[in-house]
């Protein structure tokens, strides 16, 4: 086992990676900008390293200053926690070289993985149903005519290296096509500094469904059920929920085998995540992999029992996994929250200092966060406050706790999306578990 883990992030989750090691009798080292010098994580790590000023390029993205870290505090690996650098393969690669041991997979399965074009190929390979669309990147208007045309409208062209929303355009008519691909390329080759695009299926009405998986070194795999991302804003989510109320025990299995299938068909090495598109005749497509820890987590681990991060660890350190795929049972019902610095109209950052703050509490209640009263809401980073989960035996009672949580929850200084939240508990809709993808939008729009 690692003696010292030196965390490439901030905010909620390297507080939560230095939980878990200091649970595990393992050292920690936080990074952090000028920014973030007097942060929660900063204080609750065994060591702190300043790498920078605040704007990302020059402090958390920068391979330089983070190696530079690693070495003069001797750690061991090197946890990527989420977003930043966590799925960059050149980093991964970088540590290896370094002698240190990356906690996530190694770069070339990340360069499979994290290019959508190349990840479906191989999905196909290894038999995981795919949306249909074009085998590889779509370079002319001519083939994007052509191509749209076969698989029938309406289609949806995605950036190939990227997500979030950025490079992705649904087209209805072939009248519409044409300049849609154009924007979508511009779009990609901004922020991704890679143009290609693919053009896919639109499938209407799905539900985003995806499986947790954790493979060792010893070629142990297993999946972790299923949880439910529907309720999405400009691609961004809101709430996840597991399990997801309308997949069958049955589909759950098909789904975690052919997730379980394709880390095989790749060689694949730690946590991650498998997304789904499900139609509601319940068939399934794969749309991408998160070759990470994801943010909702924790519902998986309030449903399963299983700590994800310090399972991470383990793996990357060499041991087996702790539990067999039949010792992993999916038990009550779990609902996170994220607990944004928004406008909860407009969805504008509202960056500045949180005056006053307390955290929900009693049973089944879970408040993953960094802040305190007094801290600052930096304008440079992501504008999440926290994540509100609870678990509770049912979903309704998970509904009710929720409810009772978000009330109990005090974020003041600042605007927020816990009244977004309030309302959602309150829709009828989903409690009946009757959403999509789409869902948002138009509960908004009402």
């Amino acid at each position: 086992m690692f003696n010292k883990i030196l965390i490439a992030n901030r905010g909620e989750i390297a507080l939560r990676v230095i939980r878990a090691c200091r649970e595990m009798g393992i050292k920690t080292v936080a990074v952090h900008s000028t920014a973030d010098t007097d942060s929660m994580f900063v204080r609750m790590a065994d060591e702190s390293v300043c790498i920078g000023p605040p704007p990302s390029p020059q402090s958390y993205l920068s391979v330089p200053a983070l190696m530079a870290a690693a070495e003069i505090t001797d750690a061991e690996a090197i946890h990527p926690g989420y977003g930043f650098l966590a799925e960059n393969p050149e980093f991964s690669d970088v540590v290896a070289a370094s002698g240190l041991k990356f906690i996530g997979p190694k770069g070339d399965v990340m360069r499979i993985m994290g290019d959508k074009v190349s990840a479906k190929d191989a999905m196909k390979k290894a038999g995981v149903p795919v949306v249909p669309g074009s085998d590889g990147a779509v370079t002319t208007e001519a083939e994007a005519l052509r191509l749209a045309g076969e698989i029938g409208y309406p289609v949806i062209i995605k950036a190939a290296a990227g997500g979030g929303g950025r490079g992705m355009k649904v087209v209805h008519t072939s009248a519409s096509l044409v300049n849609a691909f154009l924007i979508a390329q511009s779009e990609a080759g901004r922020a991704f500094n890679n143009p290609a695009v693919y053009i896919e299926k639109f499938l209407e009405q799905p539900r985003h469904v995806e499986i947790q998986v954790m493979a060792d070194q010893h070629g142990n795999v297993i999946h972790l059920g299923e949880r439910d991302c529907s309720l999405q804003r400009r691609h961004q989510k809101i709430l996840e929920e597991a399990p997801c109320p309308m997949v069958t025990p049955e589909t759950r299995a098909r789904m975690g085998e052919v997730a379980v299938a394709a880390c095989h068909a790749v060689n694949y090495e730690g946590a991650g995540t498998f997304e789904f598109l499900m139609t509601p005749d319940g068939n399934f497509y794969f749309i991408e992999m998160n070759t990470r820890i994801q943010v909702e987590h924790p519902i998986t681990e309030e449903v399963t029992g299983v700590d994800l991060v310090k399972e991470q660890i383990r793996v990357a350190a060499g041991l087996p996994l702790s539990f067999t795929q039949d010792q992993i049972k999916v038990n009550g019902h779990a609902i996170e929250c994220r607990i944004n610095a928004e406008d909860p109209e407009r969805f504008i950052p509202c960056p500045g200092t949180v005056t006053s703050f307390h955290a929900p509490g009693g049973p089944g209640v879970r408040f993953d966060s960094d802040t305190f009263s007094g801290r600052v809401i930096s304008p440079h980073y992501d504008s999440m406050i926290g994540k509100l989960i609870v678990h509770a035996p049912t979903r309704a009672e998970a509904i009710a706790r929720m409810r009772r949580a978000l009330d109990e929850l005090v974020i003041e200084g600042v605007h927020t999306t816990v009244p977004l939240h309030r309302r959602l508990m309150r829709s009828r809709d989903f409690q009946d578990g009757k959403y999509d993808i789409n869902f948002l939008e138009r509960f908004l729009a009402n």
